[in-house]
């Protein structure tokens, strides 16, 4: 006769050291802001695209995130979309110069990229943050 050893008890006490949840929105909607996706005052970018190694306001360690290309990606996904029916339906409907036209939607696309990348990246280690990603899973 065998005794099966009982784990019900085991189980509730590894559920206990799961960690907390980490709001997905708000953390995008702070790393949008450019602000710490913990606590969401503190400044996460020291310039224009460099991010910090940790929060000011609550310590918050942002020197192991990976955005890497993906804010870039975004934004010439994003500024693509926008700006080509636009192309396309200006130049359906006024006709204008090409020349004028050229030089109307490269400085639109410019700074349209110029006013996205920022905000792209501070999403995106916003993103990293709230999924535990690339070392921001300790505590």
């Amino acid at each position: 006769m065998t005794i099966e050893p009982d784990f019900s008890e085991a189980a509730p006490a590894a559920e206990d050291k799961r960690p907390a949840e980490r709001p997905l929105r708000p953390a995008l909607w702070r790393g949008w802001r450019r602000r710490c996706p913990n606590c969401g005052s503190g400044p996460m970018m020291r310039s224009y695209l460099k991010v910090r190694d940790d929060c000011p306001v609550c310590g918050e360690a942002f020197h192991h995130h990976r955005a890497d290309d993906g804010p870039a990606y975004l934004t010439i996904l994003i500024v693509g979309h926008v700006m080509a029916p636009l192309l396309l339906w200006a130049f359906t409907t006024f006709r204008p110069d090409p020349m004028v036209l050229g030089t109307i939607f490269s400085v639109g696309c410019v700074a349209l990229s110029l006013y996205l990348l920022p905000r792209l990246k501070g999403a995106i280690v916003g993103l990293q943050w709230a999924k535990r990603m690339h070392g921001f899973n300790q505590t």
